[in-house]
C-alpha cells in the first residue's frame, strides 16, 4: 500500500450552481438570511449535489474502532477490553450509534481496523485490521509506515463501498480506549498548543487523570518532535488507526465528491490531519455538534468551522454527527421544497 492516492485533489464544487443556489435562497419567501445557518448549509449541499433539490436521505455511517498502546500509561477511565465489548454492542444494536442509525434511516458500518479483541467470529464486523492496536507512543512511534497506510485505506475501502450504495451523505465515527489521547497529542501537534490547553476528561477522567495525561502526553510530544516534519509523520508518531482511517474517509469523500458530516473531537482531529494533508478537501465537510471537549474550539478555529449543534456531547461513535443530521436534512429540504415569492404570488422586500 501507498500514500499516492492522497495526492488526487478533491472534487471542485460547481459555482455555477452554488450561484444559482445562493440566488434562490434570496427569493424564497422569507426574508433573506432568516434561516441563518441553515441556509448556508443548504447552498453548500446543493452545489455539491449540483442541484437545487438537495437530498440526503441516503446516510451511512461507519464507525472505525482501535485500540491504543497508550493505554498502557493509565490515561482513560476504562479498561482496554471495552473496545471490543463496544464493537460487539455496536453490531447487535445495543450502542447509541446503532439506535441513531435505526432511527435516521441510516445504514450502520463497524469497521476494525486495530482492536485487540479477535472480531473475525462478530457477525456484521468488517475487519481491516491495520495491527492489534497502536505501539505506546510514550516509547516510540504509535504505527509503522505500512501500517499507517493501512488504516488510511480502511477510510477510503469504506467510502468506495458507500459510493457503490448511492450514498449521499457520509458520517465516520470512532471507537477507541484511550482515543482521545491519540487526539489530544495529534492536536497538540498540530496547532502548536500545550496538553494542558487541550487534554479533557475523555470516558470521564477526573482532574487529577487530566493532569497525568497531560503529563504523559507532554512527555511523548517531546520523544516525537524532532520526527513529526509533515501531518502524515503526526499521525503515525501519536495517532491511532481508527483515526488514521477517519482522515483516509474524509479525503476520500472530497475526492469522489461526497458530503461529509464530521463528528467531535476525536473526528475533528483527524478533519484537521485531513486538511493538513490535503487542504481542498475541507469544502466537502460540514461539523455536526460542539464537543465538550476543552480543544475542540481550538479545532474549530483551525478548520475555520462551526458545529451544527452544541449540546454538551462527548459519547464519539459518531453519535453528535448523527443526531446533527435531521437540521442538515431540513436544510436542504426547505431549499429545495419551499416556494419563491414568485411562485407563490407573494410581493417580494421591497428595494427602494
Amino acid at each position: 500500500m501507498s500514500f499516492e492516492w492522497l495526492n488526487k485533489s478533491a472534487q471542485a464544487i460547481d459555482p455555477v450552481v452554488l450561484e444559482a443556489a445562493k440566488a434562490r435562497q434570496m427569493h424564497l419567501t422569507k426574508p433573506p438570511g432568516s434561516l441563518g445557518y441553515l441556509e448556508d448549509a443548504a447552498i453548500r449541499l446543493a452545489a455539491m449535489q449540483s442541484t437545487q433539490q438537495p437530498d440526503l436521505s441516503r446516510a451511512r455511517i461507519v464507525v472505525f474502532a482501535a485500540d491504543h498502546g497508550i493505554a498502557e500509561e493509565g490515561v482513560s477511565a476504562f479498561p482496554q477490553a471495552v473496545t471490543g465489548h463496544m464493537i460487539h454492542n455496536f453490531v447487535t444494536g445495543g450502542a447509541a450509534i446503532s439506535v441513531l442509525a435505526r432511527n435516521l434511516g441510516a445504514t450502520l458500518e463497524v469497521v476494525d481496523v486495530g482492536s485487540v479483541a479477535d472480531t473475525g467470529a462478530m457477525s456484521g464486523v468488517i475487519v481491516q485490521k491495520a495491527g492489534t492496536g497502536t505501539a505506546n507512543f510514550r516509547r516510540g512511534p504509535a504505527m509503522t509506515e505500512p501500517q499507517l497506510a493501512a488504516a488510511l485505506q480502511a477510510g477510503r475501502d469504506a467510502v468506495d463501498r458507500a459510493l457503490k450504495d448511492k450514498v449521499q451523505i457520509f458520517i465516520g465515527g470512532e471507537m477507541g480506549i484511550a482515543n482521545t489521547s491519540a487526539a489530544t497529542a495529534m492536536a497538540c501537534a498540530l496547532l502548536g498548543k500545550a496538553p494542558q490547553e487541550i487534554a479533557g476528561p475523555g470516558t470521564g477522567l477526573a482532574p487529577e487523570g487530566v493532569a497525568h495525561k497531560a503529563r504523559v502526553i507532554g512527555e511523548s510530544l517531546e520523544l516525537h518532535h524532532a520526527a513529526m516534519t509533515s501531518p502524515l509523520e503526526v499521525l503515525r508518531h501519536v495517532g491511532g488507526f481508527e483515526i488514521a482511517a477517519l482522515a483516509g474517509a474524509y479525503i476520500a469523500c472530497a475526492q469522489a465528491g461526497l458530503p461529509v458530516l464530521v463528528d467531535g473531537f476525536i473526528a475533528s482531529t483527524a478533519a484537521l490531519v485531513a486538511m493538513k494533508i490535503r487542504p481542498d478537501a475541507a469544502a466537502w465537510w460540514f461539523y455536526g455538534h460542539a464537543s465538550a471537549e476543552p480543544g475542540y474550539v481550538r479545532l474549530m478555529e483551525a478548520l475555520q468551522a462551526r458545529p451544527l449543534v452544541d449540546l454538551g456531547l462527548r459519547l464519539g461513535e459518531g453519535s453528535g454527527a448523527a443526531v446533527a443530521l435531521p437540521i442538515l436534512r431540513l436544510a436542504a429540504a426547505l431549499h429545495g421544497q419551499m416556494a419563491t415569492f414568485a411562485e407563490a404570488g407573494v410581493a417580494e422586500k421591497s428595494h427602494g
